[in-house]
């Protein structure tokens, strides 16, 4: 009887050992699953190679690696036109999630997928945009990490009258096709800039050609500084933007780093590259579940002064001791 029972239990063994193999076979390994990332920038662009280097440190940060589990599908659409197009393209592709850079190129997005999950990086206004609810809620297909709040405006008025005090007019520069969030600075601007004795004036360029002759326009009157505001195509134009600053010896203000880097006089802004490694978290949590309808939307985290000493000096201006303490950076 005990002969029988082992017999039985070696069988039993055995048969199990048989199927293992094959139940093993059975199981499908994870699949690799798919992110597409549409930028409003140049492929070739240096700013957007350091960003999505930072966004797929992000993701490496938290177990995706491009080729082993992950595909990224990248498409680029620095003409504004474009954007719609590319849009299609990638949400034809049937991504798990994709990654929009800038108002416009989310908007698109927008207008192709109210289901595949969206999530943003650099994008002024999510509310006023229309592509959340709220911030804490944001109730549908999209989520991700915003620019500033318009206060940041009253910063860059102040930059302006503190390196030139004679100041009394401000250009606020932005294409509203792709700044199509422009009044939401305008608005502050006209609110914050009386008690600094400044007249915010609504400057709208499209192209190359507009941004000369606003800029030469504008210059024409003395006391005057640019505010050059997120957007697309003065990213796109900062070297022409920066050039004619300097020849019409105009202070100005940009948004981010690299204008600064690049010849222009200050910046105050977020860190972008720092961005696309906060929007890496939540591409992450999308992709193991989450919902973008109940991940509340991210404010940046890491702002930066940088001044340019060399283009002030160029200006005849004296960059005063509080501007230089409070900058993070100073280019000599």
């Amino acid at each position: 009887m005990l002969d029988m029972r082992r017999r039985e239990f070696i069988a039993l063994l055995g048969g199990a050992a048989a199927a293992w193999p094959l139940a093993a076979r059975a199981q499908e390994p994870d699949r690799v699953r798919r992110i597409g990332v549409l930028s409003a920038n140049a492929e070739d662009d240096p700013e957007m190679r350091a960003r999505l280097a930072a966004f797929r440190q992000g993701l490496e940060k938290r177990g995706w690696s491009e080729g082993r589990n992950v595909r990224i599908d990248y498409r680029f659409t620095p003409a504004a036109a474009q954007a719609q197009v590319l849009a299609k393209e990638l949400v034809a592709l049937q991504p798990d999630v994709i990654l929009a850079h800038s108002t416009p190129v989310t908007a698109a997005l927008q207008r192709e997928s109210r289901t595949i999950p969206i999530v943003f990086a650099a994008v002024t206004d999510p509310i006023g945009s229309g592509f959340v609810a709220s911030l804490p809620r944001p109730g549908g297909n999209i989520t991700g990490v915003m620019n500033y709040e318009y206060s940041v405006t009253g910063k860059w008025l102040a930059m302006l009258k503190e390196i030139a005090p004679s100041l009394v007019r401000a250009a606020f520069v932005a294409n509203p096709k792709t700044a199509t969030y422009y009044d939401y600075y305008l608005r502050a601007g006209e609110t914050l800039a009386p008690s600094l004795g400044i007249e915010p004036v609504p400057t709208f360029v499209e192209n190359a050609t507009d941004i000369e002759r606003a800029i030469a326009s504008f210059a024409s009157a003395r006391n005057g500084g640019l505010v050059v505001l997120p957007d697309v195509t003065t990213a796109v134009h900062r070297d022409l933007i920066i050039a004619l600053a300097a020849r019409h010896r105009v202070p100005a203000v940009y948004f981010a780093r690299y204008f600064v880097a690049a010849g222009g006089l200050m910046s105050y802004g977020n860190d972008l590259v720092d961005v696309f490694r906060q929007a890496a978290s939540y591409v992450d949590r999308i992709l193991r579940g989450d919902k973008p309808a109940d991940l509340p939307v991210q404010a940046a985290t890491r702002f930066e002064t940088v001044v340019n000493l060399k283009t002030a000096k160029t200006l005849g201006l004296t960059v005063p001791p509080g501007l230089l303490v409070a900058a993070d950076e100073v280019i000599e």
